[in-house]
């Protein structure tokens, strides 16, 4: 998804096309993987200095509630990155420990779910594989059985 698409998705949702929001859109545009609310801060107050952390991370949920940004909970901390390409709708993530490449996963565990219990209403839910991609297995030279 290039800048233009991220712009167009901010803009049909509401959102105010600001120079900031503009920077903010280049910056996912141009990385293919996950920012942390504080490299985006560290990134965006290289050029704008008066910025606030709280502004950088309100805008950050607004693009996720959007579905323009997707959100994951990494190595203890949350991180964001643009949602998977061409997929604005239901999916689940293979997310490889090596070098941080994420693949959709089209599947969804929840309509098979054992153990719930039977009055529960399921309001959300979040499905993420971790494992190791085939270059990263083929890179480590052990064949790619770490310990689960």
């Amino acid at each position: 998804m290039g800048v233009e698409d991220i712009l167009r998705d901010m803009a049909v949702r509401g959102m105010r096309i600001t120079e900031q929001r503009k920077t903010l859109a280049r910056l996912f545009a141009e990385k293919d993987g996950y920012w942390t609310p504080k490299e985006v801060y560290e990134r965006m107050s290289e050029r704008y200095p008066g910025l606030s952390f709280d502004t950088v991370y309100r805008n950050l949920r607004q693009m996720h509630e959007f579905g323009i940004l997707e959100q994951f909970t990494l190595d203890g901390g949350v991180k964001f990155r643009l949602r998977c390409e061409g997929r604005s709708g239901h999916h689940h993530h293979f997310i490889c420990l090596g070098c941080d490449r994420v693949e959709p996963i089209d599947y969804c565990p929840m309509p098979d779910a054992a153990g719930l219990p039977p009055d529960a209403e399921i309001v959300r839910h979040r499905f993420e594989v971790f494992g190791f991609c085939g270059e990263c297995r083929e890179s480590k030279g052990d064949g790619g059985h770490a310990p689960v």
